[in-house]
């Protein structure tokens, strides 16, 4: 039963919310601009690291879009980010007993430092994070080390076995330069057996020396792997012309339907708009943040009214520090505004599964109730938890905020997150807009139902 809302009157109108839920998919799916926007931000504008030219131009690219799709209003919030860059393509050997020279694919981890040009040590192997950190000095110091730790391929969920490695990438680094390592390699965070190494943010702390830190081709890691194992001694060489500048002005890109009833009350959607340097970020987030803009275009030409205010939310430097997300928090707690609900799509454009909510129990039973009305379009997943990055703030301002995660399958991701290869071709036109049309609506039913 609704709270506020009772079993028989939802029976009521809910034919008149599956009409409105099948006019959306409609639009979304027949006369859908997702996929020839995706197109356009890739590959007109390319991968899209803060305090990059390609950043720059993507908030351009994202305000024009914004206003031709005639939302009510459309404004940039200032912003501070950092500044990283690869400079100059990073380069690889393992030299082997007999002096026979094999090249590598790495590339550097976001944040890492320069190894000041080329760099040599003999490589040290530990197959986990954990065995790193149980190690010796003696075993470690003025060498090279390899965190060989795999994703678990036998975890369905593949965020869950994502997030059981992130350690080896956040704080490989760290735990190598305690025991004087000369850099640390890892794994990729990926999947499949390719030669595409995976970035991704890393950390350092300031009392422990900073290292060079990079990532291995899957493949690569195989294959010095099982050298490693057979006893053979390999010398590692690689350089890698990483910089960090100061941090420098950029801006969130903010587009509105006002509320008719309550303008004051906010639903913020959103995704970010950056994106590591390889490949053309079209899943991560480029997909996120085109389903958001998609749902309020597809609400905004169905001459849907809302009665709270709309917002999609293109935030910058999730990748790398999340000062649009932490900034934009602050800022509406500044404005007085009440922010009732976030939602956030940060998982790729792949075929829609459901959502995931962080509410109250009032707010979640609600929220589950209206899985009947999603079981022609094939979403079934409706569970605790949800968010992501960017609207997680948000929680530490509005302690009431209802706060949603947009699940797709997730069985592809990690082939592509942080890598070379996710570029615009790797995302399918339906799924995308499947996508788009399930997150316009749960905005729908957020804004006339669930508040």
């Amino acid at each position: 039963m609704f709270i506020g809302l009772t079993f028989f009157q939802f029976i009521f109108t809910q034919s008149q919310e599956d009409k409105m839920i099948r006019r959306i998919y409609d639009e979304a799916l027949l006369r859908g601009h997702a996929y020839e926007d995706l197109r356009s931000l890739c590959k007109e504008i390319g991968p899209r690291l803060s305090g990059s030219s390609e950043a720059a131009m993507s908030i351009r690219w994202s305000e024009q879009k914004m206003h031709s799709y005639g939302f009510d209003r459309v404004y940039l919030e200032p912003i501070m980010v950092p500044h990283w860059e690869r400079g100059n393509p990073e380069a690889a050997w393992i030299t082997h007993p007999n002096g026979i020279l094999e090249k590598i694919n790495i590339c550097a981890l976001g944040g890492s430092v320069s190894t000041q040009g080329m760099m040599e040590g003999e490589l040290v192997m530990f197959n986990a994070i954990a065995d790193l950190s149980k190690a010796k000095p003696k075993e470690v110091s003025g060498k090279i080390v390899f965190i060989n730790q795999p994703m678990n391929a036998a975890e369905i969920q593949t965020f869950k076995a994502y997030g059981a490695c992130y350690p080896i990438r956040g704080n490989g680094a760290i735990e190598a330069s305690k025991l004087g390592a000369k850099a640390v390699l890892i794994r990729s965070l990926g999947l499949p057996n390719d030669d595409f190494p995976h970035t991704g943010s890393m950390r350092y702390e300031d009392s422990i020396k900073k290292i060079p830190a990079a990532a291995l081709s899957t493949q690569d890691a195989e294959r010095i792997a099982d050298l490693l194992a057979s006893g053979v001694s390999l010398t590692f060489s690689m350089e890698m012309d990483c910089r960090n500048f100061p941090y420098e002005p950029s801006f969130n890109v903010i587009g509105e339907l006002l509320g008719s009833k309550y303008p004051n009350e906010i639903i913020t959607i959103g995704g970010h708009l950056d994106s590591w340097d390889q490949g053309e970020g079209a899943h991560d987030d480029g997909a996120g943040i085109i389903h958001c803009m998609e749902a309020l275009r597809i609400l905004k030409v169905l001459a849907y009214k809302p009665e709270h205010t709309i917002r999609v939310v293109f935030f910058m430097n999730e990748e790398n520090g999340n000062m649009g997300g932490k900034t934009y928090a602050s800022w509406v707690k500044e404005k007085n505004e009440k922010h009732l609900a976030a939602l956030e799509s940060d998982r790729g454009g792949f075929t829609p599964r459901g959502f995931g909510c962080d509410a109250s129990d009032s707010i979640f039973t609600k929220f589950q109730a209206f899985s009947p009305l999603f079981e022609p379009y094939d979403l079934h997943l409706w569970e605790r938890g949800g968010g992501g990055v960017d609207i997680g703030p948000l929680k530490e301002k509005f302690t009431d905020i209802a706060l949603f995660g947009f699940i797709p399958d997730g069985q592809r991701y990690f082939d592509v997150h942080h890598a070379e290869s996710d570029v615009f071709e790797t995302v399918n036109k339906r799924e995308l807009e499947l996508g788009a049309a399930a997150i316009a609506s749960l905005v729908f039913l957020m804004d006339t139902v669930l508040f």
